[in-house]
């Protein structure tokens, strides 16, 4: 609480991997922070209000958890079963995730979907830019040829501006 130590755990990856479950779940507040630091050994939660968090979409597998049946469901208002369906059920249904600066500082976010297609290619063992002989001085720089294992991706590269 604000600051004071509540604890030790002897698993504090499971912990943390089971506080975000719960978190995408809508099981506990889409809006706490979860940051573990290995080099001061500490897990923090964050959940002072002000805070700004901003939304990203989640990865799983290299795989956007969005699917076009949520863009279908998000354009009609309700999902198959007659349900309402906007942003809240995104982020309830573990689609979308909000992160602070600090909690952001911990994973890894991707530009766009295609850099998770050409890492999904790369891990395969397909380089995803072999046919790229055309010189366009105007197209965006793509991602080295690392593979990355990315945990979000943004919504819009404009939206890292804020």
């Amino acid at each position: 609480v604000i600051g004071v130590w509540m604890g030790v755990h002897r698993d504090p990856a499971n912990l943390v991997k089971t506080i975000k479950k719960l978190r995408r779940k809508d099981d506990i507040s889409p809006e706490v922070s979860v940051v573990r630091d290995i080099r001061e050994k500490e897990l923090r939660l964050y959940t002072d209000a002000g805070r700004v968090c901003r939304p990203l979409f989640i990865v799983e597998n290299q795989q956007l958890a969005l699917q076009k049946k949520h863009i279908k469901w998000l354009n009609n208002g309700y999902n198959d079963e007659g349900e309402e369906y906007k942003w809240e059920q995104l982020i309830k249904g573990g689609i979308i995730e909000l992160l602070d600066a600090e909690e952001e500082e911990t994973v890894m976010i991707s530009m766009t979907p295609e850099d998770l297609e050409n890492s999904r290619l790369h891990q395969s063992g397909v380089d995803p830019h072999a046919n790229d002989t055309d010189f366009d001085p105007a197209a965006r720089l793509k991602a080295g040829i690392n593979s990355h294992t990315w945990t979000h991706c943004e919504i819009h590269p404009s939206m890292i501006l804020g």
